[in-house]
């Protein structure tokens, strides 16, 4: 037994990588050089390959195989091929020859037995040898874990390759011997080979998973794979669809697979002699598929030949002359498709046809003898007339689905006739019919009616769809003259309303509806929804929308968003006593005429009132509710949380907040930044840990003494701005056992013995800007050991004095990080070791200790530093000294530093390279804005500190 492949090619010449013409060898010409002899014998590569041909790698293989009983010792052959690849490729590499007949004499010995024991050999050696019946690993081939290449040359393998091709596709002599080389060469393949064992079962189920490509690809293995995959069970589909094949090739194909089951020629050249040899030869054909090509009338003859037929379809053809009459005539044929055909009638007798399409056909008539058809489809038959329509469909009198959309002669006594005739219809299609309006027309067991773009189709039109109780699916897209739809259908499921511009009111009664699509319907102003299978509704941009009215016990997403017309009344429907209990998610963006927004609701989850600009009052007693968007509600003046399950909320988009009122039992995080007329807040919320109120200068020491009682596990408190807060709001904090970070920036506080005496656990302690500090008011911190936690302290431009900040940082050996930017009655310090491991002066961040060296100037404030800097930190990674001004001298002993900021300093070269020379680990230098450094001098700065690698000399301009 013997498999056949053929690389299916084109006509065409295609350019290799070095410009050449490579020729492709056609299907049709391989197919005829080997149908010469029968099979792959002794002239095999001179008859079937050209000498001298060379195949591109752009083939696709097609799924022709042959069996041959009398080609016994393929199997041997085949194991002879590689061998050969393997000897060729060890000759070109000049490896010995007498290795080579070694390794030769073992794998033409295991060959021989292979074939015999029908085991699959693997090689998995050099894949640039082995382009006739090579076996490679395709990682990305699912469908098959191998592919075989014959006689494949990759226009861009080396010459030495494709001479090895080219040599093993014509190895073979007339004589069927190998050549000399033959007896004295070798091959290592025996070195790489993998033992597969499978069983035929195992093998045949595998092999089930892939497509005919695969199967002629895994035929090429060994003996077993050969068979395997000829069974016919994997060639009961023969698909041609688009394929250049002879008329020959399909007869050989025909004659070796007959009880084939499914024939596709669609598009293939002569399609009507390949669709005539398939009803003729195959006699247990089931599917047929043809198309792209003229059809005789012999043809719909011939089908009545073929008694297995099921299913025929025929696209895009000619039908007959195109002008006469084609008669189809089938007992068992039992779906029809004649779609996109160009013929003049059509006289179709089958008397056990269920489905018929005549889909963009351009017939005129069409005569049907179809007693048990259930689906016809004439969709877009422009030439039908209405009595034509009529007459096809009341010949049919089991129809189930009748499809006449974009047949523009439809007309409403058609349809009554429809109706009267086929009192089964459930399915009707008459979009694009401009001529209906659906007048008298009974359709009780209609369930899905399509009526897109029908200009006739009307309010007066509901009377007659309510006459149709078994009624699911109504689409109404695009009918603009209807105003109105009122339905009362129990069965109801789905309903389309798009693009309807004259629609103004729609009242739906279903309690099975359950999809409801409306949008682009301007003048729409009134909804009522009653039903108990709702679960979602979206009615976006419904402009001039103002009544709703919802009865959906199941509902539980609702989006109204853009629907600027909705007013304050439509919060009672979504609260408990309204018709929407099961309600989770309300969305009523830039709904903009809102301006009281409240809701009690027991299953709200989400409420998003993004852009609602106009509202000005806010409560929500939502026991469930999670989640709140604010963004754009900028004129919020009042706001009731009572209770919610927020986690965390932000109101500081809400600048005009005067009144707040939270009971949040889960809230951990509440921002009111920016909040500046906030004066009336109770926050009762047990869980929550940050409170930031900076710049709310209304807030005073009541409102704080309320929070910190009811808000007992609050760790980080932001008070930044608010300068109402005084002593007695301090004293408060002591409430607060927790409270590490604790900022007062930009207060009017004058004395911190409050905070000194209530916040033991204080870890960070900001007082920014706090110019109402005495010299004595950080006196508990240095010689009463007050805050003994604190690692963080921020005196940023404040007016402590010299002597103050000399205490603090001698005796507060705990700190961690100090801020003193801007500090202007700051003086040059000589500060000795101290355990500062971040100080924040000039700029400078570091982790260990800071030593400052004496200054040349003593009494300079900090904006007039002294010319001269001497620093030595061992553990400095970054120095910041951007915009000293006065800056000229600089002396760093900082072994760690990576980062030296020197932007808008008066250093020059010299000074630059004197700092740098003893910073063996700096990597990034800024010297932007420095008059009187060049971009020229980068060059001695990277010779001076050998680790730069990023150096900035000028606005946007990186050296690297």
């Amino acid at each position: 037994m013997r498999i056949w492949c053929f690389p299916c090619f084109t006509e065409e010449d295609e350019e290799d990588g070095n410009g050449g013409k490579l020729k492709k060898q056609s299907l049709a010409t391989a197919m005829e050089n080997n149908n010469d002899h029968g099979d792959f014998g002794e002239n095999e590569m001179e008859s079937g390959v050209p000498e001298g041909t060379i195949f591109t790698e752009n083939v696709r293989w097609g799924s022709y195989v042959g069996i041959d009983e009398e080609g016994e010792a393929a199997g041997a052959e085949l194991q002879q091929l590689w061998a050969s690849e393997a000897r060729l490729h060890q000759l070109v590499q000049g490896e010995s020859s007498n290795a080579a007949a070694a390794a030769e004499d073992s794998t033409m010995e295991e060959a021989d037995h292979d074939s015999h024991h029908k085991r699959a050999k693997v090689y998995s050696g050099p894949a640039e040898c082995r382009s006739v019946s090579g076996v490679s690993s395709d990682a990305g081939n699912c469908g098959s874990s191998m592919s075989v290449s014959f006689g494949i040359a990759s226009s861009s393998r080396s010459d030495t390759d494709m001479f090895c091709q080219n040599y093993i596709l014509n190895y073979s002599r007339k004589d069927g011997k190998k050549d000399d080389g033959d007896d004295n060469g070798s091959s290592d393949a025996e070195d790489f080979e993998v033992h597969i064992d499978l069983t035929d079962d195992l093998l045949h189920m595998v092999f089930s998973f892939l497509n005919h490509v695969d199967l002629c690809r895994s035929a090429m293995v060994c003996r077993q794979w050969r068979v395997a995959s000829a069974h016919e069970d994997f060639w009961k589909v023969l698909n041609f669809e688009n394929i250049r094949i002879s008329i020959e090739q399909f007869e050989n194909m025909c004659g070796r697979y007959p009880n084939a089951t499914e024939v596709n020629v669609y598009g293939a050249p002569a399609v009507n002699a390949l669709a005539m040899k398939a009803v003729t030869t195959l006699r247990n054909l089931e599917v047929l598929t043809i198309g792209k090509g003229h059809i005789s009338e012999n043809f719909f003859q011939a089908l009545g030949e073929c008694n297995m037929l099921r299913s025929v379809t025929v696209s895009e053809a000619i039908l007959g002359n195109g002008a006469q009459e084609i008669n189809l005539n089938h007992d068992r044929l039992r779906e029809l498709k004649i779609t996109k055909c160009r013929v003049m009638r059509l006289s179709i007798r089958c008397p056990q046809l269920r489905s018929l399409s005549l889909k963009r056909s351009n017939m005129s008539q069409a005569m049907l003898n179809c007693p048990l058809l259930q689906l016809l489809d004439i969709a877009s038959c422009h030439k039908l007339l209405d009595a034509a329509i009529r007459s096809a469909a009341t010949s049919c009198p089991q129809l189930e689905s009748l499809d006449v959309s974009n047949c523009s002669c439809v007309s409403d006594e058609t349809l009554r006739e429809i109706a009267q005739a086929c009192a089964n219809l459930h399915i009707l299609n008459a979009s694009y019919c401009p001529n209906i309006s659906l007048e008298s027309v009974h359709l009780p067991m209609l369930t899905v009616l399509k009526l897109h773009s029908c200009e006739g189709i009307t309010s007066a039109s509901m009377t007659w769809i309510a006459n149709s109780p078994a009624l699911e699916v109504l689409e109404l897209d695009n009918c603009n003259l209807l105003t109105s739809v009122s339905l009362h259908l129990s069965r109801l499921q789905s309903i389309s309303l798009v693009h309807c511009r004259k629609f103004t009111d729609l009242n739906l009664q279903s309690t099975m509806l359950s999809s409801i699509t409306v949008s682009n319907c301007p003048a729409l102003r009134r909804i009522t929804i009653t039903s108990n299978s709702l679960r979602r509704l979206a009615l976006q941009k419904q402009e001039n929308l103002t009544t709703l009215v919802l009865q959906c016990h199941s509902l539980q997403e609702v989006d109204l968003s853009d629907c600027e017309s909705l007013s304050n009344s439509v919060c009672k429907i979504f609260s408990d006593d309204g018709g929407c209990p099961m309600l989770k998610s309300l969305i009523l963006d830039n709904c903009e005429s809102l301006t009281a927004v409240r809701f009690c609701n027991s299953s709200l989850v989400s409420l998003s009132l993004v852009g609602c600009r106009a509202v000005t009052s806010l409560e929500l007693k939502c026991p469930r509710i999670e989640q709140i968007c604010l963004d754009g509600c900028d004129h919020l003046k009042t706001a009731f949380f009572q209770p919610v399950a927020l986690r965390s909320l932000n109101l500081g988009i809400c600048p005009k907040l005067s009144v707040l009122n939270i009971e949040a039992p889960y809230m951990v995080s509440l921002e009111l930044k920016g909040c500046g007329v906030l004066s009336e807040a109770s926050i009762i919320c047990p869980l929550l840990t940050s409170l930031d109120a900076s710049f709310c200068s209304q807030l005073r020491d009541d409102g704080l003494s309320a929070t910190t009682a009811s808000c007992p596990l609050i760790e980080s408190l932001v008070l930044m701005s608010c300068p109402s807060i005084g002593s007695d709001g301090l004293s408060s904090l002591n409430g607060l056992p927790n409270l590490t970070v604790l900022d007062l920036s930009y207060t009017f506080l004058m004395n911190l013995e409050p905070v000194f005496r209530s916040c033991i656990q204080l870890k960070v302690l900001k007082l920014q800007a706090c110019k109402y500090l005495t010299d004595s008011s950080l006196e508990p911190l240095y010689k009463e050991g007050a805050l003994p936690a604190l690692e963080e302290l921020d005196l940023s431009y404040g007016t402590l004095c010299q002597t103050a900040i000399d205490d603090l940082l001698a005796c507060c050996t705990h700190l961690t990080h100090l801020s003193l930017n801007g500090c202007v009655n700051m003086h040059d310090l000589d500060w000795g070791s101290t355990n500062v491991q971040l100080f924040d002066y000039f700029g400078v961040y570091s982790s260990s200790e800071y030593t400052h060296g004496p200054a040349e100037t003593a009494n300079r404030l900090l904006q007039n530093l002294n010319c001269e800097v001497d620093l030595a930190c061992s553990n400095l990674v970054l120095l910041n000294l951007s915009n000293c001004c006065s800056l000229e001298v600089l002396k760093l002993g900082c072994p760690r530093l990576a980062s030296l900021f020197l932007q808008s300093c008066n250093m020059d070269e010299a000074g630059v390279e004197a700092a740098i020379s003893g910073c063996s680990s700096l990597e990034t230098l800024d010297l932007r804005f420095c008059p009187k450094i060049s971009s020229v001098s980068m060059t001695k700065f990277r010779t001076v500190c050998p680790s730069l690698k990023r150096v900035f000399s000028s606005p946007n301009l990186l050296q690297d």
